[in-house]
């Protein structure tokens, strides 16, 4: 699941520097490395599960009113990078992390060269799940093994475009298919005032999602080595495209999550927003006075007639290396994650989008809502997850990686320098910083 203010310090999920795996496409994790490992545990069996997303306890009262022999004990805790992510390195180290936590899709990379992961392969359940989950959430908790699995997946942010259906309208002005129109709407906003958009500076996670969209690729791994490239001809093309936009004055750049922020949208000073699922709800409760104003749309496409989709956030539920219930943690997992029961308590708890195929159906999500005028739309976010590339990697010191961007872009958006060179500086850094850590890297 994704919250606010996404960038936390470093030291969060500072790698040790006596970590010598390479990456994330190796078997070998934890205890969990065989079948034997995912043995039913003979008598009743308590599992610690530590997460953040709101009432998650509720949820897991329907199974634990239904498995008497398998009780699961919730601890909720802050945003991963805002304090449970180190905990969760304590304890691990410690040897006392709980059965179950909660870790996002960018930071699984970083878990794994930790070796702080049972592999969850050891379950036959695990395996034969695989064809639940929309293909490239399954990606997301393999690390690109054919092999390993890190995660059961249980959300996903497939990006779409949020947007003024009244301003639009009422100022003739079509909605953008394009980032060519994107920008040619821009400046008929601004004309009249507005902005089309606000750029992020912090949120360097949404840029990933353009990139990701774009068919850019940050890191590689071989199974020996990292690769970092941040300056793919397909990152620069978006940063120098969004550089433009805020040279031209066509975007604000206010701080987001802020009252200003929450603000510019309320009062019709920004008409879209180019964000994850889970953004709906962010819109509603910060722009409260637009209800009904707003729509869905596909994001713009860098070609027209292409059918890219990026993605924006996303959790899995992992096991802990160490973990002496797997077989019992994999079972609930799977049952968080895959049933009906479970995916719309979620839903309803949490406002969480699902993972699995079958959860894009769930009922509550093929209803009008009328904050968006009745529109349907999941149905449009249900298209974008369908087209969000599979074979995106996330790098083990992503933390890092978007603080040092985040400066960078900040500098940029004061006239000092690029998006462009942010993304160069960011990614010396970043080699860097494995280096430093023992971590296996090329450059």
């Amino acid at each position: 699941m994704r919250y606010p203010k996404r960038i936390a310090a470093i030291a969060a999920l500072a790698v040790s520097a006596t970590v010598a795996l390479a990456g994330c496409s190796s078997s070998s994790s934890g205890s969990g490395d065989t079948a034997a490992a995912c043995a039913p545990t003979k008598g009743k069996v308590t599992l610690d599960f530590t997460t953040w997303v709101p009432g998650m306890a509720d949820v897991v009262k329907l199974w634990n009113d239904k498995n008497p022999d398998i009780q699961v004990k919730v601890q909720e805790g802050p945003n991963g990078n805002n304090g449970t992510y180190k905990n969760f390195f304590n304890e691990v180290k410690a040897g006392n992390a709980p059965d179950l936590g909660q870790v996002e899709y960018d930071a699984l990379p970083n878990f794994r060269v930790q070796n702080a992961l049972e592999d969850l392969s050891a379950c036959s359940a695990v395996v034969k799940a695989k064809s639940d989950f929309v293909d490239w959430t399954w990606n997301q908790v393999s690390l690109g093994s054919d092999k390993s699995v890190y995660g059961i997946p249980q959300d996903s942010g497939p990006m779409a475009l949020f947007y003024r259906k009244d301003l639009f309208e009422k100022n003739g002005i079509a909605v953008p298919k394009t980032w060519d129109e994107y920008k040619e709407a821009a400046k008929k906003i601004r004309a009249l005032g507005g902005y089309i958009t606000n750029f992020s500076q912090t949120d360097i996670n949404q840029f990933a999602g353009f990139v990701w969209q774009a068919g850019g690729q940050w890191f590689a791994n071989d199974g020996k080595d990292w690769t970092v490239d941040l300056t793919s001809s397909d990152s620069t093309k978006v940063a120098d495209y969004w550089n433009g936009l805020i040279k031209d004055g066509l975007v604000s750049t206010v701080p987001a999550w802020t009252d200003e922020w929450n603000n510019a949208y309320n009062s019709g000073q920004a008409w879209t927003w180019n964000s994850a699922v889970w953004g709906a709800n962010s819109i509603s409760s910060g722009a409260p006075d637009t209800a009904g104003d707003w729509a869905v749309a596909p994001s713009p496409q860098w070609s027209a007639g292409d059918d890219a989709a990026g993605n924006w956030g996303g959790s899995s539920v992992v096991a802990f290396t160490g973990s002496k219930h797997l077989y019992e943690a994999t079972k609930f997992a799977l049952w968080l994650n895959t049933s009906d029961e479970a995916l719309t308590a979620l839903n309803k708890a949490a406002n969480l989008y699902p993972a699995t195929k079958k959860g894009l159906e769930l009922p509550a999500l093929q209803q009008g809502v009328d904050f968006y005028g009745g529109q349907k739309i999941y149905d449009v976010f249900a298209k974008a997850s369908s087209q969000v590339k599979p074979d995106f990697t996330w790098g083990p010191t992503m933390t890092q990686t978007y603080a040092d961007v985040s400066d960078g872009f900040k500098s940029a958006v004061s006239g000092s320098g690029t998006l462009t060179d942010a993304l160069k500086s960011a990614q010396e850094s970043t080699i860097k910083a494995l280096k430093a850590q023992s971590i296996p890297v090329k450059g």
